[in-house]
């Protein structure tokens, strides 16, 4: 049986609950509003690892940790995930499943408006869905044979062809909008959130100001200003001379120089990604399952991580954290670079072909150089290629790399999020294509039963980890730093913290 942490045990429990009985949640505080409420206003200036090329949440980069960190502070969702992965309502005051999950009807509040004063209805929920699906974003999938409809004048329903039991998760990913939005209609977009724009420049600023018809009530702070410092060290210097409030995914050998500054509060998180290397299968030189496993064990994972990461990083023991319903250990991959050469030989690899090593980021700099390094001693020409995060998603999405890195992560706290959307063939996210992986991921998106579910995304994780469609490294803690007048800020294991209920002393 694999190995269960006793949060996933939890989690697990919470979807059997929300998937097989007719759940009926209490209407609860909203994110907004909370914190120290003997202090108000102020300027929470925060430095975001991930920049937000785009604010539209339905499109190509809605699933970039960017724009998701920046459309939860602008619009709402049905339900949203609290830090320790239990789904908590939003727009939704309460929702229902019938006994297969074939069918969730959820009711909504009856006094959120939108920041111009436009009401929300049942229809917008709807016509929010209806854009994902038609813009073939990277959410699209996850509606897939579900039809959505307005039931009254507060109730929403999903209907599906199959069960849906991870239903409740994949909604946390949706933001609503107005009804009839355009393309266009992003720079400064209409939300019914506790914040709205005041000015951005994608990739660089996003200003944010209270929205005064928020129906968690307006935050205290007068403006949240996030900004994007790519380099660590200039990061770090604007945290101790109080240019930024807050940040995090904060390197390990500056946390430790930040220790001792007592201004600074620091705090560690488990977070529920994984660093992941996908290979590019359609490649040839990378179609080989025995060529990409080759590469792997090439690679001396665990003493880069104890190199550059004692503190946040561990040697992953699976394709998804352990807080993921679906978590299942694999046998450890291990270092072996005359074995690693000699498969390649064996293999026929062309040592003359160089590998891109594509990803975004200066602080994933020395780890990209670290296993270029270790190739490099079996032979393989390896070239680390850092891109701007809008370039770096472009070239994701159409497969312009050999191996592509990213911290990936799973916000659902449900491995449907990531194994069952991005390692399908339809998905064509990897160029790596199983029918029989299909098959069994497409049994665990439709089985209302949490322990089937638990038991199929084990033997999905294990294909995928025995293919080695890519390498999976590091299981990551994150690592959060912000001044001591900051209060109310929750780190977050999705590096999305909300900015809601701070407040500034």
């Amino acid at each position: 049986m694999p190995s269960h942490s006793r949060f996933r045990r939890r989690v697990t429990v919470l979807a059997a609950t929300l998937a097989v009985a007719a759940l009926t949640a209490a209407c609860s505080t909203t994110s907004g509003g909370g914190g120290d409420t003997s202090t108000s206003g102020g300027t929470l200036t925060v430095a975001s690892p991930y920049p937000a090329q785009s604010l539209d949440p339905h499109g190509a980069a809605g699933t970039g940790t960017g724009t998701q960190l920046a459309d939860q502070a602008i619009f709402s969702r049905l339900v949203r995930p609290k830090p320790d992965g239990t789904i908590a309502p939003d727009l939704a005051t309460s929702w229902e499943a019938n006994p297969d999950a074939t069918s969730w009807t959820f009711t909504l509040r009856t006094d959120v408006k939108f920041s111009d004063g436009t009401a929300l209805e049942p229809a917008t929920v709807v016509a929010s869905i209806e854009r994902i699906v038609a813009l073939k974003g990277p959410n699209a999938s996850n509606f897939a044979g579900v039809t959505v409809k307005a039931d009254g004048a507060d109730k929403v329903v999903f209907t599906a062809e199959k069960p849906e039991p991870a239903l409740l998760g994949k909604l946390t990913l949706v933001f609503v909008t107005k009804a009839g939005v355009t393309d266009d209609e992003f720079a400064k977009p209409i939300g019914s959130g506790p914040f709205t724009v005041d000015k951005f420049t994608p990739g660089q600023t996003l200003e944010l100001v209270p929205n005064p018809t928020y129906f968690g009530g307006a935050p205290k702070l007068d403006r949240v200003v996030l900004r994007v410092i790519p380099e660590i060290a200039t990061r770090m210097t604007a945290l101790r001379t109080g240019e930024i409030q807050a940040t995090w995914g904060i390197p390990d050998d500056q946390v430790g120089q930040l220790t001792g500054d007592d201004s600074v509060e620091i705090t560690t998180v488990p977070a529920t990604s994984v660093y992941t290397m996908w290979f590019n299968s359609g490649r040839p030189a990378l179609e080989s399952a025995q060529v990409r496993r080759a590469l792997w064990q090439a690679v001396d994972f665990a003493t880069i991580i104890k190199t550059l990461y004692p503190q946040t990083g561990e040697l992953s023991k699976s394709v998804v954290a352990p807080s993921v319903l679906g978590y299942a250990e694999q046998p450890p991959v291990a270092y072996d670079p005359d074995a690693a050469k000699a498969a390649l030989q064996s293999a026929g690899f062309d040592f003359g072909t160089t590998l891109q090593l594509q990803y975004s980021g200066a602080e994933y700099r020395q780890f990209i150089q670290a296993v270029a390094a270790d190739l490099a001693k079996v032979g393989v020409k390896a070239e680390p290629t850092e891109k701007e995060s809008a370039v770096f998603l472009q070239d994701l999405l159409a497969l312009k790399w050999d191996v592509n890195f990213q911290s990936l992560s799973t916000p659902t706290f449900d491995a449907a999020t990531n194994l069952g959307r991005l390692y399908t063939c339809a998905a064509k996210r990897n160029g790596y294509c199983n029918p029989e992986l299909d098959g069994i991921l497409q049994q665990a998106g439709t089985t209302s039963d949490a322990a089937r579910r638990e038991d199929l995304y084990a033997q999905a994780s294990q294909i995928i980890w025995n293919d080695a469609v890519g390498m999976y490294p590091m299981s990551v803690k994150i690592a959060y730093a912000w001044k001591s007048n900051v209060h109310g800020l929750e780190a977050s294991p999705s590096y999305l913290p909300d900015f809601a209920p701070v407040t500034l002393s």
